[in-house]
């Protein structure tokens, strides 16, 4: 039996998300621009960074405080379960509905209690969290603003037992889904890197580098202006050659060099295996 529910006046479906082995795919647009926190701890300093035609503002409240990137693997799980449904000629929706157990497998994690409870805490920070920019909106200086979750609920059994969640996403994000041009495969060890600048860099990198067989390069100082990070750009240096040191991002090799004019440059690259396997990919007419 289909389900609908009434969102701003326009009647949603019910989307099921499904499980079972899904690619991981990521919003183009969130891997290029500072909307998440990087700290563990809880931060409630907004976000208000501008270039050239960018704005973005990400405010936080007190109580729940801002969205965080790992957090952001729920919105990873939502485009993956909205490009597989479409893909396969399915109709997808903002509204979804799944288990706990299907998200937190989805992205790695345990079906524990604690990664329940702490499931539940990211779709509060998402939802709590507000975002104002002008990425992708066509009338010059006008901001779009939407939470990463419009509202979400869970579902309990008799004895209150939880049995599944929904949540709506908000148009912002289901329509840069919903754009092939937008979208972006990852490697699901992704889910394994436990530092937020470790994790924000491997969304940057996949995102620029992914095609390029050369690689790509950024000054430090400019990654850590996008980075959105509330570290001192010291800091971001040492956190930065400590990535390095260890290789960690999945399918990249990454360099510390210094350019012409004596500014520390981040280089990085495709490894050889990635390289070949993104140009499959492309030869069969994937991202």
């Amino acid at each position: 039996m289909s389900m609908r529910r009434t969102i701003d006046g326009r009647q949603l479906e019910l989307f099921r998300a499904r499980s079972g082995d899904i690619a991981a795919r990521d919003a183009q647009d969130l891997m290029s621009w500072p909307f998440f926190s990087l700290a563990k701890s809880r931060r409630v300093t907004p976000i208000d960074f501008r270039m050239g035609e960018v704005s973005i503002r990400v405010e936080a409240t007190a109580e729940h405080g801002m969205a965080t990137i790992w957090d952001a693997d729920v919105l990873i799980w939502a485009a993956s379960q909205i490009v597989d449904a479409r893909d396969r000629g399915l109709a997808t929706s903002r509204l979804m509905a799944a288990t706990p157990y299907e998200i937190l497998a989805f992205i790695g994690r345990t079906d524990s209690g604690l990664n329940y409870d702490r499931l539940k805490a990211a779709l509060d920070r998402l939802q709590s969290t507000t975002v104002a920019t002008s990425i992708r909106q066509p009338v010059e200086r006008r901001r779009h603003r939407f939470s990463w979750i419009n509202e979400w609920k869970e579902r309990l059994d008799e004895t209150g037992r939880p049995r599944g969640i929904e949540l709506i996403l908000p148009d912002w994000f289901y329509a840069g889904v919903l754009h092939d041009d937008l979208i972006l495969t990852i490697d699901r060890d992704y889910f394994r890197l436990t530092g937020g600048l470790e994790r924000w860099l491997y969304r940057l990198v996949r995102k620029h580098g992914g095609r390029q067989s050369g690689g790509w390069s950024f000054e430090v100082a400019h990654l850590h202006l996008k980075s959105g990070s509330l570290a001192p750009l010291r800091r971001f240096r040492f956190e930065l050659r400590a990535i390095v040191r260890r290789q960690s991002l999945p399918g990249y090799h990454l360099a510390l060099v210094a350019d012409p004019d004596g500014r520390e440059r981040l280089t990085f690259r495709p490894t050889r295996a990635a390289w070949i396997g993104t140009t499959r990919k492309l030869e069969q007419g994937t991202r």
